[in-house]
Formats: C-alpha cells, sequence, structure tokens
C-alpha cells in the first residue's frame, strides 16, 4: 500500500499528499473502506516529516474522504461531506460595527434600478403550469441568447452566480482533481474547492487578464476546471483582453480542462463582453449574473455554454428546486428592455468608473499603485494588512483583509469596495486615511 500511493503522490507536501490521496479515492483505486498506512509509515515512505503527513489527513478528514477510528486505523470514507467557509467568514468578519464598511463588495443601492414598478408590473402573472416546465420562460432565454457572447449550446438559470459556480462544481470536479483560478480570486469559489477536496492551483493576472506562461504551465497538470472573471476581476479590477481570451483559448484548445467565466458584474463593467466561448464554444460554461447591476435580490444568473456540463446542472437540479422564480424572471425580462433600467445602469456604470478612477489617482499622490481599472472594488497592496486594517477599523472604516483572496499569502492587499463611496472629498479623504494606516505599518510615506 504505502508503495502504492508514494507513486500517486507527485508533490511531497501535505496539500500534495491530500491531493494525490484524492485522485486515488477519486479513480476508485482506493475503495471505499481501504485502510490507509500509519502516518508515520507513510512518512517513511515519501521521506517527508509525519507532521506533513497528519497535516494532508486532516485536510482529507476535512472533506469526508477519510475517517480515523483510534487504534483501528484510518479508513477512506463514502463520499466528501460539507465543510465550512473559513476564507469567506474572514473577508467580512471585524471587531464590530463600522461607521464606513467597505468590506462587502456590493453595489450601491442608490445606484440600483427602481424595481417597484416593474414588480407590480408582473407580480400578478401566473407564470407556472407544471413542475416540468421549462426551467427558463422562452421569452427571458430569447433575451439573453441575443446578449450571449458566443453561441450556447445549452442555457439555464439559476440562483445567483455562486449557485452556477457550486452546480457546475459538482458536475465537473472530482476529489483530488486540479482547478485553475486566477490569483487572487473570489474567496467563496476557494472555499468551495476546499470542500470538494480539490487541488487549487493559481496562476497570476497581468493588465490583460490570466498569465499565459502561468496558464501554460498549470495545464501541464491536467486540471479538470479553469474558472476566470472576464471583466472586473474580483478582488483585482482586471478586466480580459479580447487578445488575451484568444490566447488563452488556444492553449486549452486540445485539452480536457473546462473553462468557467464568472461575468458577475455585468453591464455595469466598463469593459466590454469578452469570452472565451468565443473561441472554444464546446468547453467553455458562462455565467452572467444580475446581482451587482439590477439588484442582488433578484438572485438571478444565466448559465450557457458547453451543452454537456449546462444539462447536467439543470437536470440534476429537477431534484432540488427544479427551476427559479419565474415571476423573478418576467421581472429581469422586463428589466432587461425597459429604457429606464437601462439608461440607470448606464449612469450606474459611469458613477463606479468615475469613483474608482479618483481613488485610483488619490492614491497615486501617495505613491501607492493599485491593478485594474474596472469594477466596483480596489485591491490595494498595503505594508501590513493587519495593522491597516485594525488602524482603519479604528476610525470607523471597514476593508476586506487580502488574504482569504489569495491562493497564496505573498504579498499583503486589503479589497476596498469604492463603488461605495459617492462623494468626491470622501474618497480623497479615504485615500489619505488609508496612506496614514498603512505608513504607520511600515511603508515609506509616498509623494504628495
Amino acid at each position: 500500500m504505502p508503495i502504492q500511493l508514494a507513486d500517486a503522490i507527485e508533490t511531497r507536501n501535505a496539500q500534495g499528499i491530500a491531493a494525490g490521496i484524492g485522485r486515488l479515492i477519486t479513480a476508485g483505486d482506493l475503495p471505499v473502506g481501504t485502510r490507509l498506512p500509519t502516518v508515520r509509515a507513510l512518512a517513511r515512505e515519501l521521506d517527508v516529516s509525519p507532521t506533513t503527513v497528519s497535516e494532508a489527513w486532516r485536510t482529507l478528514a476535512a472533506v469526508g474522504a477519510i475517517e480515523a477510528m483510534g487504534r483501528n486505523g484510518t479508513f477512506v470514507r463514502q463520499v466528501p461531506g460539507p465543510g465550512a467557509g473559513q476564507r469567506y467568514r474572514r473577508v467580512t468578519e471585524g471587531p464590530g460595527h463600522f461607521a464606513v464598511d467597505l468590506s462587502t463588495g456590493t453595489p450601491d443601492p442608490a445606484l440600483l434600478p427602481e424595481l417597484g414598478p416593474i414588480v407590480a408590473a408582473v407580480g400578478g402573472q401566473n407564470l407556472t403550469s407544471s413542475y416540468l416546465d421549462p426551467p427558463v420562460l422562452p421569452a427571458l432565454e430569447e433575451a439573453l441568447r441575443r446578449a450571449w457572447p458566443f453561441d450556447a449550446a445549452s442555457l439555464t438559470v439559476v440562483d445567483g452566480a455562486m449557485d452556477a459556480i457550486d452546480r457546475i462544481a459538482q458536475v465537473v470536479v472530482r476529489l483530488g482533481d486540479r482547478v485553475v483560478v486566477e490569483h487572487p480570486t473570489f474567496p467563496p469559489v476557494l472555499d468551495l474547492l476546499d470542500q470538494l477536496g480539490a487541488e487549487v492551483i493559481g496562476v497570476d493576472l497581468d493588465d490583460e487578464g490570466i498569465s499565459l506562461a502561468g496558464l501554460d504551465a498549470a495545464l501541464a497538470q491536467n486540471p479538470s476546471l479553469v474558472f476566470l472573471q472576464p471583466r472586473a476581476q474580483n478582488p483585482t479590477g482586471v478586466s480580459l483582453s479580447a487578445r488575451r481570451a484568444r490566447a488563452v483559448a488556444k492553449l486549452l484548445a486540445g485539452t480536457s480542462a473546462v473553462v468557467v467565466e464568472d461575468d458577475h458584474i455585468g453591464d455595469i463593467a466598463s469593459a466590454p463582453p469578452i469570452s472565451v466561448g468565443t473561441w472554444l464554444p464546446a468547453q467553455t460554461v458562462h455565467i452572467r449574473s444580475f446581482s451587482k447591476s439590477h439588484g442582488p435580490d433578484l438572485r438571478l444568473a444565466a448559465v450557457g455554454g458547453a451543452g454537456d456540463v449546462v444539462d447536467a446542472l439543470a437536470e440534476r437540479r429537477l431534484l432540488g428546486p427544479g427551476w427559479s422564480s419565474r415571476i423573478l424572471q418576467a421581472v429581469l425580462l422586463a428589466m432587461l428592455s425597459d429604457q429606464g433600467t437601462i439608461d440607470q445602469i448606464a449612469r450606474a456604470r459611469d458613477c463606479y468608473a468615475d469613483r474608482r478612477a479618483a481613488f485610483a489617482q488619490a492614491l497615486g499622490t501617495h505613491g501607492i499603485t493599485a491593478p485594474g481599472t474596472d469594477g466596483i472594488n480596489q485591491w490595494v497592496p498595503v505594508a501590513d494588512e493587519r495593522s491597516t486594517t485594525i488602524a482603519l477599523a479604528a476610525q470607523g472604516i471597514g476593508v476586506a483583509p487580502g488574504a482569504p483572496f489569495q491562493v497564496r499569502t505573498d504579498a499583503p492587499h486589503v479589497r476596498i469596495t469604492i463603488g461605495l463611496v459617492d462623494d468626491p472629498e470622501a474618497i480623497a479623504t479615504l485615500a489619505d486615511q488609508l496612506a496614514a494606516a498603512d505608513h504607520a505599518a511600515g511603508r515609506p510615506a509616498g509623494r504628495r
């Protein structure tokens, strides 16, 4: 048994050991009930410390892949179980109430379209004749397809972007699979992949999106899924260029990896809708959320692309919620064609762009350069994120620590939802407060 495990373990750290054993469990090479070697026996075989193997065992136990039975040994379990979203909790965990909470990543309520009249107009409709009706209103599907960035083989609607990502991952990712994500990325995605027992490969970003060299190296490890945010990437604000998307598609062509694109910000993004699916439609699943543009409580996201994945998602969903509220779908359909809503979203887009640009310019006067140019968040490098967040909290300002967003914590940052600050003077003052907190934490004072 130790020789078999050792042959399957390519990376001799705790994460690599857990992922290697996870792949054996998924492939059926370690059937349910298999007794695993002791920590010390496997440590000797791998030439690592028992502490490293113990950490791998804890990781596998946390996702429900193995179970320790005391002196009787450690055994392979039936299926992974649920875990807690530790990273996501850390994003908004602060010392208490903030007078100004910029940790949330939520849109400015004042910039959301008015829902009342549209809800009143469609609320009385009877839109369900059978529990087996199509999950998407035909008129809504038609409207979505007209705006889709590529010809989607299948399309459905679910209850928000994270619901879509969760359901796609359940279809595509198996225990021990490798999954490529942008580094940094949205914490709930990392929490979800941890719960599935996946091995996460973080690939850096530049001004045009995911690094081609980094992605090329990651693809050599045969990932099952590549997760991208094509517009206003959360947390950095970087948007994928058409040139980069084409190059990404070229790298992925001929691989078995599924590309999942989370267009979480929709029409309040300044960047155009770019998709790898334009060049690689059979391997791409595109998610378009309407929470930040049209309203968080709509709880709707469209999912379209690779038919095998989207159809499997829809079929599995029949055994659970079945469909997303058709009344809410009707509200969304009305908003997509309502000129007042379209104009309000255009105004919101301009306001967010102005706020973000003003904050970046104000930070620049302190010698602080932040990446990205789009969206409602700013990803700001700091000397020490803990000291900076505490110093700002003492002034009643909440910001999100950077560590939960990072696959590898190699540079301290904070994420600030600058889209919530509507006053130019308040934006300039916030930049001053951040720079002062950062300077107190160790960064030399910048230019003025």
